[in-house]
């Protein structure tokens, strides 16, 4: 494969604005000098992304996630650094000549080779004679041969050797095939996990199959499916069905529609519904929120209308409020799920359901309401609270305001009463106190130091001359990473500089970037800097050799031992003063 030059990655970042492409993923807006936006990379409420157009980097202020352009493109959208190099560069209209892969360490890229290879198998099977009766399953259901190939829908055959026949004749690992989950291993020697089933394939964000959840097609005791159990690659926490194919319509529409199995999804698409996904059934998590977000502002939750999907949309939208966004939701009648009502009802009703979603207040009062009595003071008491309580996860004040004035007349309560109880809850969590991190003097000098390293060729020079040595491991690697960057490229630049780190380097210089220093400086500040960490050697020094001291019994090295420990003392003091 081709590989890019510095300078050529240097040029491809300088071809566009960090500001106009961050905010094509998440709203910014200007305070000062920078952007501010919500932070796409953790659970954040309030804005703490900041984008400087200056720096042509990002930080965020909480959990320190911090880069250049690519960093964040990488970041955002769950794919290598080349692949969101070439991304960039298409935007600014260069185009590059080079193959991109992911990458993935040597053994997730056997994994995913196993699944590749498991794909074309599958995919072989149902387009042969041992896949007439699948497909004419699959016909009966409404999946046509469009949505077979678009959903790369696949037949593991009845021979349950006949994957692991073939995988274990290529050179991959015995523990890679066992994890990947596709092949088990028993006494009677290698077999398949599915056979006789038809193959819905679990795609990643990048569109690479990690999983299945395989069928049964015809009357059988067996579970109706089966699907992948976890590995390295397939968290099901975290896994999103359906994200690589719909997120490009999600961000069109501004709107992502969720759903709980991969059968509404492809349901949902057959009718012109291109942006849905899936969580296949598992609880909904604060990393499916996190993957969400990312796609659209607007959410719609449309889970299966029964009464365990209408307690998955509670905790759902509980999760979402707390990522400060407000789904709206659609809920089916008849206790049916979408794959079932479309059926029924067809495109038409459905899409009239999607089109006018309820608010997510409508849905929790309707909710919370249910098994009530209103007539009895207890139940209603009981009802006024559980609103107030869902009521304060709210930030939108219309919506508030809307929903009180339907609680005082289904409560006969006055709405300013229930306006006061609803302020008072949001002062209780407004004065909550916070934690506070505290960072010692030796540790604010090695961030300090490195900060204006990142700066100023000057303090880099400053650092080579002293011969500086950080007691802390990742940020002596940082410094050196700092030396060595502007004695090959004769220059430093932090948009640049971040291109050269890997994800761990890049971490500290978040951590770096948050201390909101002033850009100027003095050469007494950077000094005072270089000895507070020589103070720190010295001490540290003065430690060991005091451990030493005790431990060793001959009484001339423990005198050579002190000797050695007053010379320390005596330099430290004069480092001090």
């Amino acid at each position: 494969m081709k590989q890019l030059t510095p300078e050529q990655i240097t040029e491809i970042r300088n071809s566009v604005d960090i500001v106009d492409i961050v905010s094509k993923y998440i709203p910014l807006t200007k305070k000062g000098k920078n952007y501010f936006g919500v932070c796409p990379f953790h659970e954040d409420g309030d804005p703490s992304l900041s984008v400087s157009p200056d720096k042509q980097i990002f930080t965020c202020f909480s959990c320190h996630q911090t880069g250049n352009v690519f960093n964040f493109i990488k970041e955002y959208e769950h794919i290598s650094f080349i692949e969101a190099v070439k991304m960039v560069a298409e935007s600014a209209g260069i185009n590059l000549s080079i193959n991109v892969e992911t990458s993935k360490k040597v053994r997730n890229n056997d994994i995913y080779k196993i699944y590749e290879l498991g794909q074309k198998f599958y995919l072989n099977n149902i387009n042969t004679q041992y896949g007439r009766i699948a497909k004419e399953y699959l016909y009966q259901r409404g999946i046509t041969d469009d949505l077979i190939k678009v959903f790369e829908i696949g037949l593991a055959i009845k021979n349950n050797k006949a994957l692991s026949n073939l995988l274990t004749k290529k050179n991959f690992m015995e523990k890679d095939l066992i994890d990947s989950g596709l092949i088990v291993k028993d006494s009677q020697g290698f077999h398949d996990f599915f056979y006789d089933r038809i193959m819905f394939p679990l795609h990643d964000m990048n569109n690479k199959v990690i999983g299945y959840s395989g069928r049964i097609y015809y009357d059988s005791d067996m579970p109706k499916y089966i699907n992948s159990k976890e590995h390295v690659l397939f968290k099901k926490g975290e896994f999103i069905y359906n994200y690589a194919k719909a997120k490009n319509e999600c961000r069109i529409k501004n709107t992502v529609i969720i759903m709980e199995g991969f059968m509404d999804v492809i349901r949902a698409y057959s009718v012109g519904i291109t942006n849905a996904v899936a969580t296949l059934g598992t609880a909904f998590t604060k990393e499916h929120a996190n993957i969400i977000r990312r796609l659209a502002s607007n959410v719609i939750i449309c889970f299966d209308g029964d009464k365990a999907g209408a307690k998955a949309t509670m905790a759902c939208s509980d999760i979402l409020l707390n990522f400060k966004i407000v789904p709206k939701i659609v809920r089916l009648e008849d206790d049916l799920d979408p794959d079932e009502y479309i059926l029924k009802y067809g495109k038409d009703k459905f899409l009239e359901k999607i089109n006018n979603p309820i608010s997510v207040m409508d849905f929790k009062l309707s909710y919370l309401k249910n098994n009530k009595d209103m007539t009895q003071t207890v139940d209603k008491a009981k009802y006024a609270n559980e609103v107030i309580a869902q009521l304060n996860k709210l930030d939108d004040d219309i919506l508030k305001e809307i929903t009180l004035k339907k609680l005082a007349q289904e409560t006969d309560l006055e709405i300013d009463f229930l306006r006061d109880k609803l302020v008072s809850q949001e002062v209780v969590k407004v004065i909550k106190p916070k934690k506070e991190v505290k960072t010692n003097k030796y540790t604010l000098a090695e961030l300090s130091l490195l900060y204006y390293m990142l700066r100023s060729e000057e303090v880099i020079k400053m650092f080579d001359n002293r011969a500086i040595y950080f007691p802390t491991k990742e940020y002596r690697l940082l410094a050196h990473e700092i030396s060595y960057f502007y004695k090959s490229q004769g220059y430093i630049d932090e948009a640049d500089f971040l291109s050269e780190l890997d994800d761990m380097m890049i971490k500290v210089v978040g951590e770096i970037e948050t201390l909101n220093l002033k850009e100027e400086y003095t050469n007494n500040l950077i000094i005072d800097y270089i000895n507070a960490i020589e103070e720190k050697n010295i001490d540290d020094e003065i430690n060991r050799l005091t451990k030493q001291q005790h431990e060793v019994t001959d009484e001339i090295k423990k005198m050579e031992i002190g000797n050695r420990i007053i010379n320390l003392k005596i330099r430290r003091e004069k480092n001090v003063g």
